[in-house]
C-alpha cells in the first residue's frame, strides 16, 4: 500500500462515525449504520451500506457524490421519501419516518408547476405549511424570498420564460419559504454553465450567512464542495457505498475564488480530495487487453473529394510542428435578429494559426461564440467572413478529413458500439481489408476502455460510455483534424476525469491536431499546449492566449503538484472574472 492510502485508510479509522471533532453538543441529525437496497431476490443491489453521519446545527456539509453513488438515495432517506431497510436516521433524536417542512429539498431537475408564476410556485409551499397565517403574511414571507434569490423582476413570469438559472432560483426560495431547519441540495447547479453556477453558489451562501440554516450539498464539484462547505465528505461509488473520511474546510469565510487560488490550505485540500476521489473510483484503461490488438499500419482517406489518394495510405503522421496548418483569418459569424429587420455579428475577427499536432482549449462564459467557432471549423456553419485553411484547403463543407465529438454523441441506438464506430471506419478506410477494419475498430474501443461492452447497443450504455464510443469514432477516422465541442460538459466529475485521462492517452498516440471548447478551466489547462480566451459576445474575439509550459504526457494528479499550475488557473479565471464584470 502507498503511503497516500495508508493515510487515507488511517484518517477512515479516525473518521469512522463522520462527526465533527471536539463538539459537545448533541447532533442535529443523525444517521447510524444506514442500510439501503433496492430489487428482491437475486436482483437485489445494496446500493448503501453502513452509513454513519452526525451534523452539527448550522454546519454545512458538501457530500461528494458522483453516478451511482447513491448520493439522491441518500437526500430521499433524509428527506424521508424513503425508508432505510436498517440503521437509524435521527433528527434531534427523534426518528425520520416521513417528509416534513423542517427539511427543505431542491433536487437537480426543476420541479415547478409550469402554469405558475415565479410567486405562485413559492406561494404554494407557503399556503401549505402556514395555514393558520393571514393572507398578506403568507404573501410578504413568500414574496421575501423571491427578493432573496434577486427574483424580484421576474415574480410574475412563468417558468417558460426563465433560464435554467432563474428556475433553480425559483426551487431554492421555495425551499427557503418553507423555513425548514435543513437545507437539502441534491446537485442543484450541475445543469448550469459556470457563471451562473457560481453566482448561485455566492447565493447559497450568503442565505446560509443569514439565517444559519443546516445545509447538506450533494454535488459531484470539488471546488464547489470545498467553497462552500465547512467538512467535504466522499460517497464512494456503490454498490455498498460507505462513507470515505471527513476533510474539514478550515478556510476563512466569505470566501473569495481569486484569493483561494494563492491559499495554500486550499491547494493542499483541493490535491488531498481529488487524489483520494481518483484512488477509489478511477478505473484505468485496460492496457494489457489494448495491446493484443494491434493497429493495422494503413492511413485513411480523408481527402475532401472522397475519392482513393494512394498518398492516404502512408502509415506515420509526419510534418509535427509544421507552422499554419490551421488558419483562422479574420473568421466572423453574423446571424439575423429574431424581428429580421437586423443582423448581430457573434463572432468578429476570430484569428489564430496552429501547428500541425498542436492542442488549443478555447474558453470563455456562454454565448462568447466558442461552438460557433468550432461548428464553422467542422462545416457544419456556414462562415459569414474570412475563412480557415487546413492543410493548405480552404474549408467549404463538411468532410471525412475532421472528426467531431459533441456534448451528446450522436449515435444510433440500435447499432452496437462496434457497428457505430465501423460506419465511419467503412467509409474511409475503402483500401483496408476487412480484418485491418476489424482491428481498428477494435483498437479503439479498447483504448477508451469498452473491451468488454464493445458488442452492446448504444441504447444500453451509461452517458460515459456513450461519449467514449464517440471519442473512439473520431480517433480511428484518423482525422486531419480533431473537433471537441464541451465533449464532457453533461458527465459527472469522476467520469469526466477518467475520460480526460483517456482521451489524453489516445492523443498521445496519434498527436492529431486538436481544439476542444470547454468551461472548464481545470480541462483547458490539461489538455491544450495553448489555451484561447474568448471575450463576451456579441462581437466575441480572441481576448488573450495562454500558454501552457506542462510537460506531457500529463495526469491531472501531476498537474495539480506542479508549480505553475496555479499561475496558469489563476491566469483563465482572471480573464472570465474581467469578462462577467462587463457582462
Amino acid at each position: 500500500m502507498n503511503a497516500p492510502a495508508k493515510i487515507i485508510e488511517l484518517s477512515m479509522q479516525k473518521t469512522a462515525t463522520n462527526q465533527p471533532a471536539n463538539d459537545a453538543r448533541a447532533p442535529l441529525v443523525e444517521l447510524k449504520n444506514v442500510c439501503k437496497s433496492y430489487g428482491e431476490g437475486r436482483s437485489k443491489t445494496s446500493i448503501l451500506k453502513d452509513i454513519n453521519l452526525d451534523i452539527q446545527e448550522g454546519e454545512f456539509i458538501a457530500i461528494v457524490g458522483f453516478s451511482g453513488s447513491g448520493k439522491t438515495t441518500l437526500v430521499s432517506l433524509i428527506a424521508g421519501l424513503i425508508q432505510a431497510d436498517a440503521g437509524e436516521l435521527l433528527k434531534n433524536g427523534a426518528a425520520i419516518r416521513e417528509p416534513g417542512p423542517d427539511r427543505g429539498v431542491v433536487f437537480q431537475n426543476y420541479s415547478l408547476m409550469p402554469w405558475l408564476t415565479v410567486y405562485e410556485n413559492v406561494a404554494l409551499a407557503v399556503d401549505a405549511i402556514f395555514k393558520d397565517w393571514t393572507p398578506a403574511q403568507r404573501r410578504a414571507h413568500a414574496e421575501k424570498y423571491v427578493k432573496m434569490v434577486n427574483l424580484g423582476r421576474a415574480m410574475d413570469k412563468r417558468p417558460a420564460e426563465l433560464s435554467g438559472g432563474m428556475r433553480q432560483r425559483v426551487n431554492v426560495a421555495r425551499a427557503l419559504a418553507a423555513n425548514p431547519d435543513i437545507l437539502l441540495l441534491d446537485e442543484p447547479l450541475s445543469a448550469l454553465d459556470a457563471l451562473t453556477r457560481g453566482n448561485l453558489q455566492d447565493e447559497i451562501l450568503q442565505i446560509w450567512e443569514q439565517d444559519k440554516k443546516t445545509v447538506i450539498l450533494i454535488t459531484n464539484d470539488v471546488d464547489e464542495a470545498i467553497y462552500m462547505a465547512d467538512r467535504v465528505i466522499p460517497l464512494k461509488p456503490g454498490p455498498d457505498a460507505t462513507f470515505g473520511p471527513d476533510f474539514v474546510i478550515d478556510l476563512e469565510r466569505p470566501r473569495d475564488r481569486a484569493a483561494l487560488n494563492h491559499d495554500p490550505e486550499f491547494k493542499r485540500l483541493r490535491a488531498e480530495i481529488t487524489r483520494y476521489l481518483m484512488d477509489i473510483g478511477l478505473q484505468k484503461a485496460q492496457a494489457e487487453v489494448g495491446d493484443r490488438v494491434k493497429l493495422p499500419d494503413v492511413r485513411p482517406n480523408t481527402s475532401n473529394d472522397w475519392k482513393l489518394d494512394t498518398s492516404a495510405l502512408k502509415p506515420s503522421q509526419t510534418d509535427l510542428g509544421k507552422a499554419r496548418y490551421l488558419e483562422f483569418a479574420n473568421l466572423s459569424k453574423i446571424y439575423p435578429t429574431p424581428d429580421g429587420n437586423s443582423t448581430v455579428k457573434v463572432v468578429d475577427g476570430f484569428d489564430l494559426r496552429m501547428k500541425k499536432g498542436e492542442f488549443v482549449s478555447i474558453i470563455g462564459h456562454s454565448g462568447c461564440g466558442k461552438s460557433t467557432v468550432l461548428s464553422m471549423t467542422a462545416g457544419l456553419n456556414d462562415i459569414s467572413e474570412g475563412g480557415i485553411i487546413l492543410d493548405n484547403r480552404e474549408i467549404d463543407g463538411a468532410g471525412p478529413d475532421r472528426g467531431v465529438v459533441f456534448q451528446a454523441p450522436s449515435l444510433f441506438p440500435w447499432l452496437t458500439a462496434f457497428d457505430n464506430v465501423m460506419l465511419g471506419v467503412d467509409k474511409v478506410y475503402p483500401h483496408a481489408s476487412q480484418d485491418e477494419r476489424d482491428d481498428i475498430v477494435e483498437y479503439y474501443l479498447t483504448r477508451v476502455g469498452l473491451a468488454d461492452s464493445m458488442f452492446k447497443k448504444a441504447a444500453d450504455l451509461s452517458n460515459g460510455m456513450r461519449q467514449r464510443v464517440g471519442i473512439a469514432r473520431a480517433f480511428a477516422l484518423s482525422p486531419k483534424l480533431l473537433l471537441l465541442d464541451e465533449p464532457f460538459g453533461m458527465l459527472d466529475s469522476l467520469t469526466r476525469w477518467e475520460l480526460q485521462e483517456v482521451l489524453m492517452e489516445v492523443w498521445e498516440r496519434t498527436h492529431v491536431t486538436a481544439i476542444v471548447v470547454t468551461h472548464d478551466v481545470d480541462e483547458a489547462i490539461l489538455l491544450a499546449d495553448r489555451v484561447v480566451m474568448m471575450t463576451n459576445g456579441p462581437h466575441a474575439k480572441i481576448g488573450k492566449i495562454q500558454d501552457i509550459d506542462l510537460p506531457r504526457p500529463r495526469s491531472r494528479k501531476a498537474l495539480l503538484e506542479h508549480p505553475d499550475y496555479y499561475r496558469y488557473r489563476e491566469s483563465l479565471l482572471t480573464f472570465l472574472a474581467e469578462c462577467d464584470h462587463t457582462h
